[in-house]
């Protein structure tokens, strides 16, 4: 009876499993393939059980794209020879789909899916091609959506490596290029569309503040696009929680400590509710940075253990676990606890190097493929883009040639100036030096105060500008003695104080300096002052290595921009050069 049983299952067993898989209607392919989105920002587990679903067609289309989302999937669980071997698969099943529009947009998508998860290695050059090439193949069927998909990207990855502007630029554009086909949308998928670019918008001008705190009006700016990107998102709680989150942010620069606090501790809440493990571990570090913002070190500890604990937990040792441990490091130094201070500060660093420098790369070969391919401004016109790309193409080798011509020519002529300039700097150097020894043989020269009548009229001199010679030489006499003490050497050194010093009028000084030493007051004060970096610059080795900043605001200048112009006119190079060649 029991061999009897065994058998029945044996054939059950077998028949179940030599069943042939199901094709999914077309219905059920595109329902699959938004869940399967949607899941990639909360449960990835659930999105492998869909991508599965899919593997379970005959269809080489649909088996391509379970396997290419499931490639990103395996990515973002930190699978990676998983996700290499799913990405094979999609490309093998591609391959054997017939030439067709179909084919060319599927294989925009796998670009995309590739693109994210190179992006999610830190491979940010590689992602780059992924999104140009999907662009190219998405032009030729005038996809649209797909492009505005692939743009965002772009935009991104110049965030990431600190391209501000560019990705300000990108996404406005993007965001008229969406509002002017919002006709191809679904209402909900265009809100979800509009609720990302404007929290992108918001990242991007959030982080070029960061990099010009100076412009507070970014922060405003970034504030008005996270606000925006809420009032988008109410159907999408994952993007209300990275909007949100980073409002928080907008909040804790701006001090708004309590606005800040209330909006972290939220999207704890919701982060742990929606199982988004990333969320979670950000808000919780910038709970962290808060605390320690406030001065608040025993609470500001509890959350960065939390950081570093999810990290080891979720091999999420990414940007946040590096800042947690350089946080926790400076106050253990606070709290004089060196061992702990010495323990994360060595975790910071090395994981610092390793992060950096591969940053540092990627930024390189990003900004060097965005100059060979610039897709800035390519998007409105799909078609007539292609239409003239064999004239552009002649075009471009044209313009390289021109331009390999012209950069030979300015190489040739900056030679040249360069050594105009090094005769001039080296005859300089001479005159100062012969100067300087000649004032060693000579005796100083005692100006004498002489006092001066109190009712000396001026009306008349203002009116012909004449005045006596003895009167005149008394002027320059003190000018002299300003110039012994560096009076010059102040920012305050103007017409006006001068005039008050040696009690006179800026009339009568200004014609004085001008009939004596043949220049305007401010060419005067400049030449002085520049005269004086130059005698410091030869007589003083350790003045040679000051910034142009310092040296600038030590002899009285406003900005190092204004005495390097002085500094150059004066010498032929700027001061560095001038300072290096002595």
């Amino acid at each position: 009876m029991r061999l009897i049983i065994s058998f029945l299952f044996l054939l059950v067993l077998n028949t179940t499993a030599a069943q042939p898989k199901k094709e999914l209607t077309e219905q059920e392919y595109s329902e699959l393939q938004d869940k399967i989105r949607f899941s990639m920002n909360s449960d990835l587990d659930q999105g492998l059980k869909y991508a599965d679903q899919m593997l379970q067609s005959e269809n080489n289309k649909h088996l391509a794209f379970a396997n290419a989302a499931a490639s990103y999937l395996y990515q973002l669980k930190g699978d990676k020879a998983t996700s290499d071997l799913k990405y094979a698969l999609a490309i093998k099943y591609l391959k054997k789909m017939p030439e067709s529009d179909e084919k060319t947009k599927l294989n925009s998508y796998i670009n995309n899916y590739k693109g994210l998860t190179e992006w999610k290695r830190g491979n940010f050059s590689r992602a780059l091609s992924s999104y140009q090439d999907g662009i190219k193949l998405s032009a030729k069927i005038g996809d649209a959506i797909q492009i505005i998909k692939f743009k965002s990207n772009i935009a991104l990855l110049n965030e990431e490596v600190g391209n501000y502007q560019l990705s300000i630029r990108i996404l406005k554009q993007n965001n008229n290029f969406l509002d002017k086909n919002e006709n191809l949308y679904e209402k909900d998928q265009f809100q979800n569309s509009k609720s990302n670019m404007y929290t992108n918008l918001g990242n991007s001008y959030e982080g070029y503040y960061m990099k010009n705190q100076t412009k507070r009006f970014l922060l405003d700016s970034a504030e008005y696009f996270y606000k925006r990107a809420i009032t988008f998102s109410q159907k999408f709680t994952d993007n209300k929680i990275t909007a949100k989150l980073s409002l928080g942010n907008i909040y804790f620069i701006k001090n708004d400590y309590q606005n800040a606090e209330k909006v972290y501790y939220d999207i704890i809440f919701s982060s742990k509710q929606n199982n988004n493990i990333g969320i979670l571990q950000l808000a919780t570090y910038n709970l962290g940075d808060l605390y320690f913002a406030m001065k608040k070190y025993d609470k500001a500890l509890v959350f960065f253990k939390r950081v570093d604990s999810l990290a080891a937990k979720e091999k999420l040792k990414n940007n946040n676990f590096l800042k947690s441990n350089y946080l926790q490091a400076k106050i253990y130094n606070l709290k004089n606890e060196p061992e702990l201070a010495y323990k994360h500060s060595k975790i910071y660093l090395d994981a610092y190097e390793q992060f950096e420098g591969k940053l540092r790369d990627e930024a390189v070969e990003v900004n060097y493929k965005l100059g060979v391919e610039n897709l800035g401004d390519e998007m409105l016109d799909i078609q007539e883009k292609y239409k003239y790309e064999v004239f552009w193409n002649k075009a471009l080798k044209v313009f390289y040639v021109l331009l390999v011509v012209g950069i030979v020519f300015l190489l040739v002529k900056n030679i040249r100036d360069k050594n105009k300039a090094h005769k001039k700097m080296n005859a300089l150097i001479e005159e100062f030096k012969a100067n300087l020894e000649k004032k060693e043989i000579e005796l100083p020269i005692e100006v004498i105060e002489v006092p001066e009548p109190e009712d000396i009229s001026l009306k008349k001199e203002n009116a012909n500008l004449t005045i006596d010679e003895a009167k005149e030489n008394k002027i320059v006499e003190k000018l002299l003695a300003l110039e012994e003490k560096l009076e010059y050497l102040n920012a305050d050194f103007t017409l006006t104080y001068v005039a008050k010093k040696v009690k006179t009028n800026t009339t009568y000084l200004s014609y004085i300096v001008n009939k004596r030493f043949g220049k305007s007051f401010g060419e005067y004060s400049n030449e002085l002052k520049i005269n004086y970096v130059i005698n410091q610059m030869i007589t003083n080795h350790l003045y040679r290595k000051y910034s142009t900043q310092a040296i600038a605001e030590s002899v009285g200048f406003k900005n190092a921009v204004s005495f390097a112009k002085s500094f150059r006119k004066r010498t032929g190079v700027s001061p560095a050069q001038f300072a290096n060649n002595i």
